[in-house]
């Protein structure tokens, strides 16, 4: 296509604010063809205010009525119309508009309401409704440089405050790794807002994540829910707390509905969480979420009503002197693995986490470090036996937090599934092979920076669940069988120098 003719193009997707977000990627990709086309966007009104946010759109039409719609289309003299809702209404847009060409997306809608009632498969379930967006620029014959969204897309516009927020809550109380990707955000509400007090709500656990990045100004607030006897005498409890401390606003990267409500009951003014929380009716801003982003990318999004230009980076992970005396037997180790999971899918064999340690004990001369909470103790003592206690060294339910940290700083290497530790390895610059099975890296959660490798084969079933499960749905449990040892080990003996390894490669 000539870059440089003008053309003036509509794009249609009316809602819902998740799906408005994927089109980022089509806008870019126009616009990459050809800078000085018109791109305008048909929404409906209560999402034109999220649509405006994108630069890259020159006018937004809210939908109002078919013949008024249809009407100011014609007014505005299209050469495209690219449909990315494909439902009755907007063909009948398309319908009524003298456009010079029409391109609509294949929405696969009989595939997916048989899939969801029926579990019939189908092949046209496969591909991302991103991916088919991007489809719709073949027939103008766009090349396709951009696949997916990216943070910055949609520059919402800054919540109006009588002044900068004084006192702000971070309320992040899910798992390890959730938590571990939520310190970049911490360090950006440090970096936006130096002179504001910042406390975070989280779990006991995972207080120590946190205060080991050693950001100034930073308190904390214990969420006990997972103990407590009574789960709505702690929700109350924090409610209470919060209430006293009168914050002026609340970032909520976890969409739970509990965590929303406490900030709502508290009387927090300002409550920013995702579009897709479980809880969003508790919020005064909702950020859209999409899955095609990374968690890291996601989570640092929410400050988008308050600030521009957010770029991710982790805090530097201070050093614990103590913890790390108390782990001195890992010190000199180049290869670390974390094999255990809560979701018995994300484990790898064991037999495999066995022949992996012993490459890597016959290629480095090192033992290897074996890492895990108390509740892994069973499964990685089978592996500490099936590879032989010579060959690692098995710190499983042994670490403090602090601890566990300080013994996968020195690794050059670091091999996990899906979960917390992988995480914390690339939160400290460690490299980071993660071995993913039942869920995908699509899904948002993998090793987070260009030094790390995710190892997984494609398969249709892919992603079976969010978290994982207990036995494969499939039966044949193949995504996790088909990840041989040699591969996890190749993946991991690129992250090393020539001096790691007794003998050359």
């Amino acid at each position: 296509m000539d870059g440089t003719q003008k053309k003036k193009i509509l794009i249609i997707r009316m809602s819902s604010l998740g799906d408005i977000v994927l089109t980022a990627p089509v806008l870019r990709n126009i616009k990459e063809a050809m800078p000085d086309a018109e791109i305008d966007f048909l929404v409906k009104p209560q999402f034109a205010g999220a649509v405006k946010g994108n630069k890259l759109i020159s006018k937004v039409i809210p939908f109002s009525g078919l013949f008024a719609t249809a009407n100011a289309i014609n007014a505005a003299g299209y050469d495209y119309i690219i449909d990315l809702h494909a439902v009755l209404r907007s063909r009948l847009v398309c319908a009524l508009s003298k456009a010079k060409k029409v391109i609509r997306y294949k929405k696969s809608s009989l595939a997916r309401r048989l899939f969801v009632k029926m579990k019939i498969p189908s092949p046209s379930l496969e591909k991302h409704t991103a991916e088919k967006y991007l489809d719709t620029l073949k027939e103008i014959d766009i090349p396709i440089k951009y696949a997916g969204p990216e943070l910055g897309d949609w520059d919402f516009a800054t919540a109006e405050l009588a002044q900068k927020p004084k006192k702000l809550l971070l309320l992040q109380t899910a798992f390890l790794g959730d938590c571990v990707l939520t310190l970049p955000l911490l360090k950006k509400m440090r970096e936006v807002f130096p002179e504001a007090q910042i406390t975070v709500i989280t779990r006991p656990e995972t207080v120590q994540v946190f205060s080991a990045a050693g950001l100034p100004g930073v308190t904390f607030i214990e969420d006990r829910k997972k103990t407590a006897k009574i789960k709505l005498a702690e929700t109350l409890r924090i409610v209470s707390e919060l209430t006293k401390q009168s914050f002026d606003a609340a970032i909520i990267p976890h969409r739970s509905f509990r965590s929303a409500f406490i900030a709502w009951k508290a009387g927090i003014p300002l409550r920013i969480g995702f579009s897709n929380s479980a809880g969003k009716f508790f919020l005064t801003h909702k950020v859209p979420f999409s899955w095609l982003m990374h968690d890291v990318e996601r989570n640092l999004s929410l400050l988008s009503p308050l600030a521009k230009d957010l770029q991710p980076s982790f805090p530097g992970i201070k050093q614990n002197k103590e913890a790390s005396a108390a782990i001195s037997e890992a010190k000199g180790l180049i290869a670390g693995i974390n094999p255990g999971s809560a979701w018995p899918t994300k484990r790898w064999p064991a037999e495999n986490w066995a022949d992996l340690i012993k490459k890597l004990y016959r290629a480095t001369g090192k033992k290897v470090l074996i890492s895990g909470g108390p509740g892994e103790k069973e499964w990685n003592g089978s592996i500490e036996r099936a590879a032989g206690p010579d060959f690692c060294l098995n710190l499983t339910g042994k670490t403090s937090m602090p601890e566990l940290m300080e013994a996968i700083r020195g690794l050059k290497v670091f091999i996990s599934n899906d979960s917390g530790p992988m995480h914390i390895a690339c939160a400290l610059g460690v490299p980071a092979v993660g071995i993913f099975g039942p869920t995908t890296k699509e899904l948002g959660f993998f090793p987070y920076g260009k030094k790390n490798t995710v190892v997984q084969v494609p398969l249709a079933c892919r992603p079976c669940a969010l978290h994982g499960s207990k036995k494969c749905p499939r039966g044949h449990f193949l995504c996790m069988k088909l990840i041989t040892p040699k591969m996890v080990f190749d993946a991991a003996a690129e992250k090393l120098d020539k001096e790691d390894f007794i003998q050359g490669r």
